[in-house]
């Protein structure tokens, strides 16, 4: 057990250091950590479900989907991201439909894609983008932290038992008051707090990062698998770390793009946006 505690703290204590160094630089160096987690959670997704056994071709077609994605990433092409990521969707389900495979292919490309694209679209390459990652960063850990402390500590009413035994309903909620706490100290640390948006931001990503833990354990459930990999010491895979963070980021993606589209898309700048800035 020392062992194993002593191997859990040294894999975070690297994976902390990347991610924030990641962060911090931005630019290049984020849309690389951004399409590496990409690829890693398609490559456990795919060996989760069977998909690289069960239907090898199709599995080649949410990899080539991948590939593009995470060309366009890394060339700054962010604009074309979600029309490759549609395409992909588009020749997956085609290939579901005449092949009679699984469904659990496009959804495979999507989960995986979006993770890359909403990652680097937060974080960007300017200071607003390095706060709007800080902030979502403090909505995932705070809820997820919290969730667990005050889960054990209040315990009562299962939260999903069906899917995840050992979350409650006092754990979600105390998990997302911390969760919005954090984030909305994150942003005042840096701006002024002048109405009531911001902390409905960190709620809404709060509730998504609890959805996204509940989805990847439902996901786990349904095939029997424990972790999602053994690529982490001491942790398992990496959905098993980003499952919060991949749907808060996709959910703060969604924000921001509706508003575009309601607002006429004047500004082009997704954390300036997703922080009404």
């Amino acid at each position: 057990m020392q062992r194993e505690l002593k191997l859990r703290i040294a894999s975070a204590i690297v994976l902390a250091a990347i991610t924030l160094g990641a962060t911090w630089a931005g630019g290049f160096a984020f849309q690389i950590l951004s399409v590496a987690i990409g690829l890693l959670v398609y490559y456990e997704w795919s060996t989760i479900t069977n998909l690289a056994e069960r239907d090898f071709q199709g599995n080649a077609v949410g990899w080539l989907s991948q590939v593009v994605i995470a060309a366009l990433v890394l060339m700054d092409y962010m604009p074309y991201s979600l029309p490759a990521l549609g395409g992909g969707l588009v020749l997956s389900g085609l290939w579901v439909l005449i092949k009679k495979t699984s469904w659990w292919l496009p959804a495979g490309v999507a989960y995986a894609g979006l993770t890359s694209i909403s990652l680097a679209a937060i974080r960007g390459a300017d200071y607003l983008g390095l706060i709007a990652m800080l902030f979502v960063f403090a909505v995932v850990w705070g809820t997820d932290i919290f969730a667990y402390f005050v889960g054990r500590a209040v315990g009562g009413p299962k939260l999903a038992p069906a899917i995840s035994p050992g979350k409650t309903w006092s754990g979600a909620i105390g998990g997302a008051v911390c969760g919005v706490l954090a984030g909305v100290a994150v942003f005042m640390a840096h701006f002024s707090l002048d109405d009531a948006r911001i902390p409905i931001v960190a709620l809404l990503l709060s509730i998504a990062s609890q959805v996204g833990d509940l989805f990847e354990s439902f996901v786990k459930r349904r095939f029997g698998v424990k972790d999602s990999s053994r690529l982490i010491p001491g942790h398992g895979g990496v959905m098993d770390r980003v499952d919060g963070l991949i749907f808060a980021s996709v959910a703060a993606l969604l924000l921001v793009l509706v508003q575009l589209l309601l607002g006429g898309g004047g500004n082009d700048n997704f954390a300036s946006v997703l922080l009404d800035l």
